[in-house]
């Protein structure tokens, strides 16, 4: 019992230690601290003959950072991609891959009905209760895109009977 509740400290510890975010000065930093801070990335994608990290923080966080490293695995800049901006390039007729390109990993997929396809759903930091949502076909390519209403937000009130 000493050494499962010894193993889950050191686990809560070691997780402590990396943060959600990258830190605000983290140009020039190595792969080996931007890991140290931020954790293992969930992708690694080669680009512009660098490297790009990225660390979704879901599937409730609102927020997938992509940190970009040069040629010599330094940080050149990194960008927070959850956003309108990134949502409005998304288009009927992308790949699949070309909108992982630009999101990263969706914080939920769900499969539609007669095996139509999937809908990836991110969550993402607005005012309002809804997240950017789109339907990949069987082929592999966006048949739409836009804003749905999370499960979180269906808690309606049922109305009170006399």
């Amino acid at each position: 019992m000493r050494i499962v509740l010894s193993l889950l400290t050191a686990a809560a510890v070691l997780s402590a230690c990396s943060g959600y975010a990258p830190p605000a000065q983290l140009t020039g930093a190595t792969r080996d601290e931007v890991v140290a801070r931020m954790g293992p990335p969930e992708t690694q994608r080669q680009v512009d003959g660098g490297t790009r990290l990225e660390f979704p923080r879901g599937p409730y966080g609102r927020h997938t950072y992509f940190v970009y490293l040069d040629g010599a695995g330094r940080v050149t800049r990194s960008e927070q991609v959850l956003n309108e901006a990134n949502f409005l390039q998304i288009n009927p007729g992308m790949t699949q891959d070309e909108v992982r390109q630009r999101l990263g990993r969706p914080g939920e997929v769900r499969g539609l009905a007669r095996s139509r396809g999937v809908v990836w759903s991110y969550r993402y930091e607005n005012p309002f209760c809804q997240w950017f949502q789109v339907e990949i076909a069987q082929d592999q390519v966006v048949r739409s895109a836009g804003y749905g209403e999370p499960p979180e937000c269906n808690k309606r009130e049922e109305p009170f009977i006399l």
